[in-house]
């Protein structure tokens, strides 16, 4: 038997109150409804129109605070949130802010930064169709004078049209396009693979040298941002993580 779901919402009718309301607020952030800053339905207003206590409501609107969705202020209201602070819940870390707080010095040099016709891939990947018009970049970044990472970059232009208008020996896309398209999602695979011949070449590796390979797909307010693929030599970059409990 197949559960039916509230119109807007991936639950199902017999969740938890406070579930439902968490997961129509966030729909309705995706899609843009609340620009970052602007004021979201009273506690009163949400108690009104889904019939709920208001434990419920606090409880849903709580739980989107903690995942830095909305911004509460005691006894003014509550406020979408400014999706760059969402962006770093997600983790998406600049290579430059890596290689500053190290204490060394970042530097780029641009090969290529184009507007070009987007292939089969690329254009799944950005939900556009095929031979539609993308920015393409092949960046590669430096920590002081060693080779660290290859970034090969497609960007929807209806997410960012000045992309190409950018210095980017001054600004990396990453911090860009965080200031002009705040994302909402990201996706992420992460594998070790060879370089490819241009990459090799670009990174001063060789061939047969193992790489960290990172895919990453992000989209915001429903739609498609960027795409990128990003190399590192594996002798030269550690991925690192933390886990407390």
């Amino acid at each position: 038997m197949t559960r039916r779901t509230t119109p807007g919402s991936r639950l199902p009718r017999a969740a938890a109150p406070y579930a439902r309301i968490k997961q129509h607020l966030k729909n309705e952030l995706s899609r843009g409804r609340w620009p970052p800053g602007e004021a979201m339905p009273s506690d009163a207003e949400l108690v009104a129109q889904f019939r709920v206590s208001r434990m419920t409501v606090t409880r849903a609107l709580n739980e989107l605070r903690a995942e830095g969705l909305i911004e509460r202020v005691q006894g003014v209201g509550t406020f979408a949130a400014h999706l760059a602070r969402v962006a770093s819940q997600l983790r998406i870390r600049d290579l430059h802010e890596e290689i500053l707080a190290r204490g060394h010095r970042h530097r780029a040099r641009v090969h290529l930064a184009r507007a070009e016709a987007a292939s089969e891939g690329v254009a799944r990947s950005l939900g556009l169709t095929v031979g539609a018009q993308v920015f393409h970049t092949l960046i590669v970044h430096f920590e002081d004078d060693v080779a660290l990472q290859c970034e090969d970059r497609h960007v929807n232009p209806a997410s960012a049209p000045d992309y190409l208008g950018c210095d980017f020996t001054r600004i990396t896309p990453t911090q860009y396009l965080l200031q002009v398209a705040p994302l909402w999602e990201a996706r992420y695979s992460i594998e070790a693979a060879l370089p490819s011949a241009r990459e090799a070449r670009l990174l001063g590796i060789g061939r047969g040298d193992p790489c960290l390979v990172v895919q990453r797909r992000t989209v915001g307010n429903g739609r498609p941002i960027t795409t990128a693929r990003l190399v590192h030599p594996g002798a030269r970059y550690l991925l690192q993580g933390e886990f407390k409990p």
